[in-house]
Order: structure tokens, then sequence, then C-alpha cells
């Protein structure tokens, strides 16, 4: 586990959320792979063990550690039981992620590693802390409105969070019954929309499992079965396609991938992601014919 500093951090979720909640300060959570992630340990070294940022942030924030090390031996039992139950609250995509949450724990902002040390990250989180104030403002303006206005304000208070879905369905369950009782039609879409990201989340979940076995199969079904679900649309179904080929790739099945991705944006020319498949598709054609690519996309991209 990296060092904390006795004074200003703790790995005690449920304690950092009380005193937060007592002292209206947010709550900054370091989700860290502090023996193997070299971002996370750069942004310690460089911001964290600071005595700069100790002294900026004191006022303001109530700090967390959640550290999911390759050596379990770094933690005791009660904590590393803590922080994997957590990941399910908060589903993070990669490490390092500071996420800012406030008393009850919903998040507000995420932001990662950036250069420059405490005198750029300070006013960064600054900017991030503002983002607390504009929810709050947006769901009270929502409060005095009815039916899909009220409905079209909550979505865009949600939206404005610019957080990943799972990470918003997970945390902000009160505003969703919010939403769908104050539009029972689904005039917006959003409920529509609830569906497709908790089927969207159940393939990443089962390919995931599959991944970590190192069960190609599994992960080839799992992406065919979300295909074939017709309430993943839209750019959800644009990265099903993408994991698809993914996972072909570093099978080195650069036919199977190439395959996919060109069924992928023949179906959807115009898609949010069609750009980003067809350069996946191009460095897959470079990488079949041997010749030399930059980088090769993560399976968690």
């Amino acid at each position: 586990m990296l060092p904390l500093s006795a004074a200003t951090w703790t790995s005690d979720f449920d304690a950092a959320l009380k005193e937060a909640k007592s002292s209206e300060k947010a709550v900054l959570i370091d989700f860290t792979g502090s023996d193997w992630c070299a971002w996370c340990i750069k942004l310690e070294q460089e911001v964290f063990d600071k005595p700069e940022f100790e002294a900026g942030v004191k006022d303001k924030f109530v700090l967390v550690q959640l550290d999911y090390p390759k050596d379990k031996t770094r933690l005791t039992e009660t904590v590393a039981k803590q922080n994997e139950a957590l990941l399910k609250r908060y589903p993070v995509k990669g490490y390092p992620t500071i996420l800012l949450c406030d008393g009850d724990g919903k998040p507000f902002a995420a932001t990662a590693y950036q250069e420059g040390g405490p005198e750029k990250y300070l006013p960064h989180l600054d900017e991030l802390l503002a983002k607390r104030t504009a929810r709050d403002k947006a769901l009270a303006e929502a409060a005095k409105k009815e039916g899909v206005e009220k409905a079209k304000l909550l979505i865009s208070a949600l939206n404005d969070l610019a957080l990943d879905p799972a990470m918003v369905a997970s945390n902000y369950v009160d505003v969703a019954e919010q939403i769908k009782k104050a539009d029972p039609e689904d005039e917006t879409g959003f409920a529509k929309n609830e569906v497709a990201e908790g089927r969207f989340a159940e393939f990443m979940v089962k390919l995931g499992e599959s991944r970590q076995a190192k069960n190609l199969e599994g992960e080839i079904k799992a992406a065919e079965e979300a295909l074939a679900d017709k309430k993943i649309t839209g750019e959800l179904r644009q990265q099903v396609y993408g994991h698809h080929a993914a996972s072909y790739a570093y099978a080195e099945k650069f036919d199977e991938a190439i395959e996919v991705l060109t069924r992928a944006i023949a179906e959807t020319p115009d898609g949010k992601r069609t750009v980003e498949l067809q350069n996946f598709r191009s460095l897959l054609e470079r990488l079949k014919a041997g010749l030399p690519a930059d980088a090769m996309p993560t399976k968690g991209d």
C-alpha cells in the first residue's frame, strides 16, 4: 500500500463519508494499484506526496485511498474486502481514477493523472469541485418542475456530470426513479436507454470473467449474445463490436477481427465510434501484413 499521511488520508471508506458529512467537505477517492500502476505511482510522487497538495486540499476534501495491489499482503483482509465491494458501486475502468463524491458517496466528477504537480492539480480539482454546486443547483431547479420537463432537466443534470453511465446508474438510482415517474410514457427515451446500459453492463461482466480466465470461446460467445440482443443499440452496440474484434485480435486471429470490424462499420457508417473502429481495422490490416504498428488498443478500450 502506498504511504499515507495519517493526518489527511484514510482507507476507511465509511469513516470518510461520516467525516465528509459532518465537515461538509467533498470526498476525494484515489483508485490505485500501488505496486503495478506506473501512472498511479507517478501521481503519488508528483502530487499527493507534496506538502503543497496537503495544504491545498485539507479544508476541501476528505482523502480516501482504495488500493488494488498485486501483492495482497499490502492490505488487511478487511480493507481488501471493502475495496473489492466498492468496485461494484464505482466500476472504474482504469487506474488511477480520482473520483470526487459528496458525503453520501455520490460521485460528481472524475479525473486521473495530470502533469504539472500540485500547482496544476489543485486548480483542476477546484474546477471539478464546482460540478457539485452545479449538480445540486440543476437538481433543485428540476424539483420545481413536473412531467417531461422535469425528466429532461434531471437527465441533463446527470449528463452534465460527464461520468461513465455505469457509475451514474449505480449511484443515482433515486434520480433515475424520479425521471421514470415524471415521464411514464418514456418520451425522453431514458428508460429504454437504462435497459440498454444494463444489458451492456451484463455483457462487460461476462466478457471480463472470460478474459480473466483466458477463455477466448467465452469472450466470443459473450459478444455474439450481446450483438443478438436488440436492446443494445447505437454507440453501445459499436462498443460490443470493438470488444469482439479485440478478443480476436489479441488471439492473433486478424482475419476474424477485421471481418467483425468491417461488419460493424457497414452496419453504422455514421456512428459515434465508426472512425475509431475504422482506425482499429487499419491497424489490424497493418499487423496482418507484417507492417509495424505504433500501438495496439488494450482490451479495456
